[in-house]
């Protein structure tokens, strides 16, 4: 495989693949799995036509920014701050999200060994991640690769595991009236488009393979997003538990549990550190802050909010603050991208390496889905 291809696609996956698969077992066992199934198969590929229309607006661009950049330039002052306020309440959620379970996983793995409280390491989980989304993204394309590899061999090996326990009467279940439940989490599960500025600034010495590195990045995780609810559901069908892996290790064991606990901590770990840089470039290059600030801005507000919930025990805050952020802050931050395009294809500066065809169509088709699905969510909250 070439060798930019590969980064990019792991940088694409590192982003996209987090806290929001440790959900998506729990939400598909309440749903009926095949629902599910349903669910990731169709808003994968509207997200996978999405992400190929904001690489073609970074292509479109001669100067890189973070995403909120484009925004400034195609829809105004205006429509950048829109953007910004979406992107910070969508990617402090994930980051939310994220501190509170690497630690709570993080406690069961060392419990047969030491018993060491949950809020204690997600301090420490938050630390190490800062400090690598503060030395900035040469350090983290390296780190990245490694931690995606591991996780596939780690998803492999539980499959591998897990097999000889499926009882396939847990992966029949489908109800139409059921479609929406797993909508906000699958959103949330796909969430890749801060990862695009960074793959463009990958490949600025070779941005004709940014479109295979698209497809490459959102199919790899679209076949996880798969897998691992089929070995968890499969295994522990409705007793599935709200992040997967754990009910999964009471079932199969400790080394289970070792392996699935691993898995989420460095899935987690991964789009930490790649949202987190997101976070970090938005307040370094849009609003001019230095280093330290920008890391600072970028990691302290989420770093704190998720303490402060661990230390209230909120109860399921993590599946609530995935679908909330997904079913509500995804569609409306996938409907602003659309509006960028559009603008971009008028107004971009630079010939891009691919245009997509038939946008009318696909446009229509996401913003529909995202619209029906936001408006879904918020009539379950209120009514």
């Amino acid at each position: 495989m070439n060798k930019d291809l590969f980064i990019a696609t792991a940088s694409l996956v590192g982003f996209t693949v987090g806290a929001g698969i440790l959900g998506l077992p729990y939400v598909f066992s309440r749903s009926g799995f095949l629902t599910g199934i349903l669910s990731i198969i169709i808003l994968g590929i509207l997200v996978l036509f999405l992400n190929l229309m904001i690489g073609e607006i970074t292509l479109r661009t001669k100067n890189i920014h973070q995403i909120s950049g484009y925004a400034g330039k195609y829809l105004g002052h205006k429509g950048r701050k829109i953007m910004i306020f979406l992107l910070l309440l969508e990617w402090y959620s994930a980051i939310v999200a994220y501190i509170i379970k690497m630690g709570q996983i993080s406690s069961e793995l060392l419990r047969p060994i030491i018993d060491i409280s949950p809020i204690f390491l997600s301090i420490i989980i938050a630390f190490i991640g800062s400090y690598l989304v503060y030395k900035g993204l040469a350090i983290i394309e390296k780190s990245e690769f490694w931690i995606v590899l591991t996780t596939i061999i780690i998803v492999a090996i539980v499959g591998i595991i897990a097999l000889p326990s499926i009882d396939t009467n847990n992966l029949t279940g489908f109800s139409l009236k059921d479609f929406w439940l797993p909508f906000g989490v699958v959103l949330f599960a796909f969430g890749g488009a801060g990862a695009m500025p960074e793959m463009r600034e990958e490949l600025k010495k070779n941005p004709k393979v940014m479109k295979n590195a698209i497809i490459l990045g959102t199919f790899i995780s679209l076949v996880l997003y798969i897998l691992f609810p089929l070995f968890i559901v499969g295994v522990t069908g409705i007793n599935t538990s709200e992040e997967g892996v754990l009910g999964l290790g009471k079932v199969l064991g400790y080394k289970v549990l070792l392996l699935g606990g691993l898995f989420g901590v460095l899935t987690m770990f991964t789009s930490f550190l790649a949202i987190g840089l997101a976070l970090k470039e938005i307040f370094k290059y849009d609003c001019y802050k230095n280093n330290i600030k920008s890391s600072f801005s970028a990691l302290a507000i989420p770093i704190i909010t998720a303490l402060f919930i661990i230390l209230l025990e909120i109860d399921n805050a993590f599946y609530n603050i995935i679908n909330l952020s997904g079913s509500i802050l995804f569609p409306l931050t996938g409907m602003m991208f659309i509006w960028i395009y559009w603008k971009a294809r008028k107004k971009g500066d630079r010939k891009p390496e691919y245009s997509l065809k038939y946008t009318k169509i696909l446009s229509f088709a996401i913003i529909t889905m995202f619209l029906l699905g936001l408006i879904n969510e918020i009539i379950r909250m209120f009514f």
